[in-house]
């Protein structure tokens, strides 16, 4: 008798708790992630001090959590959760001010996973809220540790392993290009710092942000790494030592006005799904820069950069990308590696050394 094979297991929804003082908030979010095939609302919470109570009794994977709250607030309840729940991803949502902008960057920095602004009024306001909502969620949950039975997923093709010695760029980089999306602020700072004090190359910088968090990002970069760095305006010279972070809302891509490169900023359609998004500063940096452009690619959600990375690659240039441990999501990176042409996958704190190295090398 011939055993059938067994049935395929279906892997578990993804337990979010919402976590807001208003109701009608709670109500739509709820709303929105449980119309979501693969999320499951298990909880909400009016402020940070319920929300602890239900982490303490049920499993939860992503918790949506707003910053102003009474009783415990955003901040308050984010550390407490980082403390006794570290498997648990945290998104903070809020509305988009400069103050809970640099509340939503401090909370990147004690150990949140991302950030969403809540939705503007109207449907099509709504309908973007969702969405960005859901991908943020279904990127974050599926970091969860697999059962111990359940044997590891494999994506083909399978990516480089990680490397200590990646594969030099043939010639010393005249720009260095940095693309990043979740986790990337915390990185950023990480790897900014380590460069302090060396890189004269110019840096392009494209993170997935609201237009309040870039100008934010770009200051705080400014102290952490003590070169200019600043949103970049549309016709920049891009000069050496600067750092130029492309505006939220806004592609930044590269061109040339006579001799001299600079910067053009554009509003064309977002490509995947991202303005701004890596894919245009990378395929224009390689038109003009060629073998000069040296890319990086950081922690992030989806797959944008991969197609600018083999851009840069087939006009002569270099890239590299983050490893997966040190990555809040590998997707993008892990989206690059996978081309195939990456010149080495690295640990976030030895990028900044290797950058360091390949900077001065000799042409």
């Amino acid at each position: 008798m011939t055993q059938s094979a067994p049935a395929a297991v279906r892997p578990r929804d993804i337990r979010v708790m919402v976590v807001d003082d208003s109701a009608v908030v709670r109500g739509l979010i709820n709303r929105h992630l449980a119309s979501e095939q693969g999320i499951e609302v298990v909880a909400s919470a009016a402020n940070g001090e319920l929300a602890l109570a239900e982490l303490s009794r049920r499993e939860i994977d992503v918790v949506v959590l707003d910053i102003e709250m009474p009783v415990m607030d955003g901040l308050a309840a984010l550390k407490e959760i980082v403390a006794r729940h570290p498997g648990v991803r945290v998104v903070m949502a809020s509305t988009l001010t400069r103050r809970n902008a640099e509340i939503s960057m401090k909370a990147l920095h004690l150990g949140a996973s991302d950030y969403i602004a809540k939705p503007e009024t109207g449907l099509a306001g709504a309908e973007a809220f969702r969405q960005e909502l859901a991908a943020k969620v279904r990127a974050l949950g599926a970091r969860r540790p697999a059962p111990p039975s359940s044997p590891p997923s494999r994506v083909a093709p399978t990516p480089p392993a990680a490397s200590a010695l990646p594969r030099p760029p043939r010639v010393r980089p005249g720009v260095i290009l940095i693309g990043a999306s979740t986790g990337g602020p915390p990185a950023l700072l990480r790897l900014f710092a380590a460069l302090r004090g060396a890189v004269e190359q110019p840096i392009l910088l494209t993170q997935h942000m609201p237009a309040t968090f870039t100008a934010l990002l770009a200051e705080q970069l400014t102290r952490v790494g003590e070169r200019p760095c600043a949103e970049a305006v549309d016709g920049d010279r891009i000069r050496p030592g600067h750092c130029y972070v492309a505006p939220g809302g806004w592609h930044m891509t590269v061109a040339r006005d006579g001799a001299m490169p600079v910067l053009r900023l554009n509003q064309d359609p977002p490509e995947n799904f991202c303005r701004p998004a890596v894919d245009p500063m990378f395929r224009t940096a390689a038109q003009v820069f060629g073998s000069g452009a040296l890319g990086v690619i950081l922690t992030g959600m989806g797959s944008d950069g991969a197609h600018g990375c083999e851009a840069l690659a087939r006009a002569g240039g270099h890239f590299i990308v983050q490893d997966e441990a040190s990555s809040v999501v590998w997707g993008m990176p892990g989206a690059a590696a996978a081309t195939g042409l990456a010149g080495g996958v690295l640990p976030l704190d030895q990028i900044g050394p290797w950058l360091r190295r390949i900077s001065g090398a000799a042409s």
